[in-house]
């Protein structure tokens, strides 16, 4: 099996949804293929309630899907998680970049960077349609790289 590893700041929303989004929809055209997700700095989510961010999981339900496991809380990134990924991507480079940089040497440029706001710079409604395309296309191109 081959780990793709979605990075955002708290493993609530952001990295959360592509996680679940990237699982249900490549689940038939990469079946080798499995994401999961993990926070950079799971500490500056205190303020987040429940496991996982009810954003995401309206949007899961928006596109007719459910989330895999709505009860996992928030999950800090480790080394070992970033051995373990074949792809690491984090959801938006000017605000994660300098956290690898800062608590995993050597990696921040071995991370593919998308450019995902959270939600104190754009509505969840457009930051997971980004998502959402960003997934879909990765999707197409692991599929044809396959």
């Amino acid at each position: 099996m081959k780990t793709l590893l979605f990075l955002c700041t708290g493993n609530y929303y952001r990295s959360r949804f592509a996680e679940e989004l990237f699982n249900a929809l490549a689940s038939t055209r990469l079946p080798n293929w499995r994401a999961t997700s993990r926070a950079l700095a799971i500490e500056m989510g205190a303020a987040n309630v429940g496991p996982i961010s009810p954003h995401t999981l309206e949007e899961l339900k928006q596109r007719n899907l459910h989330a895999i496991d709505p009860d996992r809380p928030p999950v800090q990134c480790t080394v070992e998680d970033l051995k373990e990924a074949i792809l690491i991507i984090a959801l938006k480079e000017e605000e994660h970049r300098p956290m690898l940089v800062s608590r995993f040497p050597g990696w921040s440029d071995k991370v593919t960077y998308w450019h995902i706001h959270d939600v104190d710079q754009d509505h969840p409604s457009n930051a997971l349609a980004e998502i959402a395309k960003n997934v879909e296309h990765l999707i197409d191109e692991l599929d044809l790289s396959a």
